[in-house]
């Protein structure tokens, strides 16, 4: 696998309310975690786009309520840790380090939660394109990741997760060719991983 490259570790992380201003929480000196109430969290991915990680950042502080909002409702509870989960993968917050060069395997769960955590922040009929996932994980090596991104794309519609699409109509991902589209299949919101949030990147 490709060593990813990426800038020296800077990443855009939700500041802290004190006193009525943002601060910046501490960081260890790599910039890989950060020191919130004694305890490290990992930093998300720096070489994540801005626009792209607005709408993860976004889809994680969603879920978050909706973990909140479940009240104790299993069902409902499962359903938003699926998106947490989903979410912090796809920041780097979980599963391998972003700032290691990326196992088959971590990268394509990493393309995958991020392929569910853009469709479930955007509206029900929106699409995303395998590149905004390749983007996500790929870092500034993203474009090596677009063979991954539209395999693990049509993983997902194998099992109706998502379905593919090319000018508005459903496609066999692994006989297209050209530019996809992918949007919420029938199964949608189905067999997700789950998890709670751990500190030190777990």
């Amino acid at each position: 696998m490709t060593a990813r490259s990426f800038p020296p570790a800077v990443p855009a992380v939700s500041g802290l309310c004190q006193a009525g201003r943002v601060s910046e929480p501490e960081r260890t000196t790599d910039g890989r975690f950060l020191l919130i109430g004694g305890r490290r969290w990992r930093a998300s991915d720096p070489t994540i786009p801005d626009t792209l990680r607005t709408e993860l950042v976004a889809e994680l502080m969603a879920a978050r309520r909706a973990v909140r909002d479940a009240s104790g409702d299993e069902d409902l509870t499962a359903a938003a840790r699926r998106r947490v989960q989903d979410a912090k993968v796809a920041l780097g917050e979980r599963g391998e380090p972003w700032w290691e060069p990326p196992s088959a395997a971590g990268q394509r769960e990493r393309l995958a939660a991020a392929v569910r955590a853009l469709l479930e922040h955007r509206k029900p009929e929106a699409t995303i394109c395998p590149s905004d996932a390749a983007r996500v994980a790929g870092g500034t090596s993203w474009r090596d990741a677009m063979d991954a991104a539209r395999s693990v794309a049509a993983e997902l519609a194998s099992v109706d997760v998502v379905e593919v699409r090319q000018h508005g109509a459903k496609v066999d991902p692994a006989t297209a060719t050209g530019p996809l589209r992918i949007a919420r299949g029938p199964a949608w919101g189905d067999g997700q991983p789950s998890g709670g949030d751990q500190p030190d990147g777990g």
